[in-house]
């Protein structure tokens, strides 16, 4: 190599050299730029928003807030703990002992289910937004991919989404379970699994998306776009209507337990149906004060509200009997109890203390209507009451919310996406709120009665629904899971 070539290689390597060095100097600059502290502003502003409740901007973005994820990973708790133990054995102890292993097996089996579902799509249906359907989700949450402990900003800016996410799939273990009641003693128990394996998929994912999605067609609250601006707190049509209406339906479909009507039918254990009343009604402050998915001020009235609504109710339902039937009960104090804890489900986040008591009122006196008068007239064999304290308890609550909601309670009423277009702001300003919500109702019965009739009808097709007389006879403890509650 001569003089000349080397000269020109020195230079090539010399001009790449500088090249990379200051290639090398930019990116650590651009390393350093990134980890500027936060100002002293962007901290307290972040502060303010946690304590708000309130988007964090950028220095936390996607940041959990530890407060925040504490309360709602324990209402996600408290609501299973409706499911299990409370709900079993509520039901539990209003069947009769030859039959109360199979309701707490159905407990326990639907739990299975419908989480085996939440996982593989319920999630996504539900909370998904990338189908940007009105009627339901998309497909970018199935098997909880990319569901980790960020919060996920179209529906909390501080709770990580695995744990909102968890919370959600409670409400919809316990939904299904509330059918239960109605068909109590009289359906096999392989039909219970097929039908809510398909209830779920056509009736509670869509009707969830549709309150509670972020494009949902009724979500008065977050969605803009909504075609019905109606609201529901904590489940009024997506839990008690929906399993109540298709509670009465499906037990209709079945026809009455063998004997009913002429045989007596007697809760066999009060003792157990108080115990899970009292499990309900602490489970329920998950279920209502929860669903602020926040630990801050709308959750306090939510917890407050729930209190006030289930105790008045209770009282009220016990009142009620002693004045028409000379005694009041522990059956009609827990039923009461339970009727208030649904009522004030969809207006609790919404309506202040005299709104609560007043619900609590109505919930003592209409769903003890339902349950007693309308029963009788109509002779519709629903078990346990679901159609009475849900049904008509859930349909209740949905119209009160829309007469007693307030704005002085939940500024969301104001403030929120809908209300940008002077829509749910308006409908709260000039007290129309009401006719949202009945449209609300009419879309949910719909939903929840056509469905019911389409699927009960194909799983009675393939496995039938109600076991051999004699196996009913003899109970479903036995014939379904080859056990007895009681050995004596």
């Amino acid at each position: 190599m001569n003089h000349s070539c080397l000269r020109k290689t020195l230079r090539q390597l010399t001009v790449a050299g500088a090249l990379f060095a200051l290639a090398l100097g930019l990116s650590a600059r651009a390393e350093v730029a990134k980890i500027v502290p936060p100002t002293a502003d962007e901290r307290l502003a972040a502060l303010e928003a946690y304590v708000n409740n309130t988007d964090p901007g950028k220095s936390l973005a996607l940041t959990p807030g530890p407060g925040h994820n504490a309360w709602m990973m324990t209402s996600a708790a408290l609501v299973l703990f409706m499911t299990l133990p409370g709900l079993a054995l509520f039901y539990g102890g209003l069947v009769r002992k030859k039959n109360v292993l199979s309701v707490l097996a159905q407990c326990l089996g639907i739990t299975g289910l419908v989480t085996i579902l939440w996982w593989a799509c319920g999630y996504s249906l539900v909370f998904g937004t990338s189908y940007g359907s009105p009627f339901i989700g998309g497909t970018e949450f199935l098997f909880l991919s990319g569901v980790t402990s960020a919060p996920n900003t179209n529906y909390a800016y501080w709770v990580s989404q695995n744990v909102f996410a968890m919370f959600q799939m409670m409400f919809a273990i316990i939904t299904p379970a509330l059918i239960v009641g109605a068909i109590a003693e009289r359906m096999k128990f392989n039909a219970i699994l097929l039908f809510v394996t398909l209830w779920m998929m056509v009736v509670y994912f869509p009707l969830a998306h549709m309150v509670w999605g972020a494009t949902g067609w009724m979500n008065g609250v977050w969605n803009a776009a909504a075609v019905i601006p109606a609201i529901d707190f904590a489940g009024g049509t997506v839990v008690h209507m929906s399993s109540g209406w298709s509670a009465l339906v499906l037990c209709l479909i079945l026809g009455p337990r063998i004997g009913f009507g002429r045989e007596k039918m007697a809760p066999h254990s009060l003792v157990l149906c108080m115990v899970g009343t009292g499990m309900l009604y602490v489970g329920w402050y998950g279920f209502n004060a929860g669903s602020a998915v926040a630990s801050d001020g709308i959750a306090a009235n939510a917890f407050t509200t729930t209190t006030l609504a289930a105790a008045v109710a209770g009282f009220t339902w016990g009142m009620v009997e002693k004045v028409t039937r000379g005694h009041a009960s522990v059956l009609g104090f827990c039923s009461g109890i339970v009727a208030g804890l649904v009522v004030i489900t969809p207006a609790a986040g919404f309506v202040n203390a005299a709104g609560a008591v007043l619900i609590g009122v109505l919930a003592g006196v209409v769903p003890f209507l339902a349950c007693t008068r309308l029963k009788a007239v109509f002779k519709y064999d629903d078990a346990l009451d679901t159609f009475g304290v849900h049904a008509v308890g859930g349909t209740l609550g949905a119209l009160l919310t829309g007469f007693l909601a307030t704005a002085d309670v939940n500024s969301n009423l104001v403030s929120a996406a809908y209300a940008e277009k002077n829509g749910l702001a308006a409908l709260i300003k000039h007290g129309g709120l009401w006719v949202a919500q009945l449209k609300a109702i009419g879309v949910t019965l719909v939903l929840s009665v056509v469905g019911t009739i389409v699927l009960a009808y194909l799983v009675k097709a393939l496995v039938g629904l109600r076991p051999a007389p004699e196996a009913e006879q003899q109970g479903l403890d036995i014939t379904d899971h080859g056990e007895e509650g009681y050995i004596l």
